[in-house]
């Protein structure tokens, strides 16, 4: 499995396993399959209600905690410093685990719904930082923001955020945003890598899939980790999870790297920071 080296020195694989939406047994059994065909960096997130299973999940699966790649997410609703504390341990204790690899704020604050949406992102922040201090939290980070608020964060930040996990997909991938990130040296990682199921049927991606005898889904991954992007697929199904992390056996041309780049908006999830929680 590739690693991404991130901005705090530590790594992260390439590939990970997402859980959004995953019930309880589904989670457990999934997370099990997971790890068994070879994922080490799990996804999930306090609003998806499943840390507890996801915990169970890794437990079951057998293998030591320093092989399992672990990511949750502070809700939106929740940001502030004190609120951020108690949300972490929350998380902490459902995983049932004594540190987290990745803590993410899931949305950044807004004007809708904070009256200061730059501090209340900045106190989350700043507790974070301290968790991370204390060895609680290994790596720190962000998902869906903006280029404002990152510069906003910026200034009063003492860690730099080491990823941004946001909505990339071929139809809809945000590439402003990414080569910023990028120029910032915080690493991308994709949510959504199918666009809703919309990337299915779609004859550019078809015909690329059939020339490398793979489905739309590897071509999909694989366009995504070429651009250097972390990608969370998500499956409950034993053989999509296994092949959705066979994808390193296989290259797409630059050629086809742009035919993918250039198609046309498609699975957006009408999902924007500044405007939760209403949909566009």
């Amino acid at each position: 499995m590739k690693k991404i080296i991130l901005n705090d020195g530590k790594t992260i694989p390439i590939v990970g396993f997402g859980t959004y939406k995953s019930t309880e047994q589904e989670a457990i059994e999934s997370v099990i399959s997971a790890i068994k065909h070879g994922y080490s960096l799990i996804d999930t997130a306090a609003i998806y209600g499943n840390e507890e299973a996801i915990g169970k999940g890794i437990k079951a699966s057998g293998v030591s905690r320093e092989e399992v790649y672990v990511t949750t997410k502070l809700w939106r609703e929740c940001l502030g410093y004190e609120s951020t504390k108690q949300e972490f341990k929350k998380s902490l204790k459902r995983l049932n685990l004594d540190y987290i690899d990745l803590y993410l704020i899931h949305w950044p604050a807004n004007a809708k719904n904070y009256d200061n949406w730059q501090k209340a992102n900045a106190d989350s922040w700043r507790a974070m930082e301290e968790l991370q201090a204390e060895g609680k939290i290994k790596s720190i980070g962000v998902s869906n923001f903006f280029e404002e608020h990152l510069e906003a964060l910026f200034k009063t930040a003492k860690v730099k955020p080491s990823i941004n996990q946001i909505e990339f997909h071929p139809g809809y991938w945000q590439e402003k945003l990414v080569n910023y990130c990028k120029k910032q040296n915080i690493v991308v990682e994709s949510w959504s890598p199918f666009a809703r199921g919309k990337v299915f049927g779609n004859e550019v991606l078809e015909a690329i899939a059939n020339k490398h005898g793979k489905s739309v889904s590897q071509i999909c991954l694989r366009w995504i980790i070429q651009h250097n992007v972390v990608v969370i697929p998500k499956s409950t199904s034993p053989n999509r999870i296994a092949e959705n992390i066979q994808i390193f056996d296989f290259e797409l041309s630059t050629f086809e790297m742009e035919q993918i780049n250039k198609l046309p908006e498609m699975g957006f999830s009408g999902e924007l920071p500044n405007l939760w929680p209403d949909r566009v």
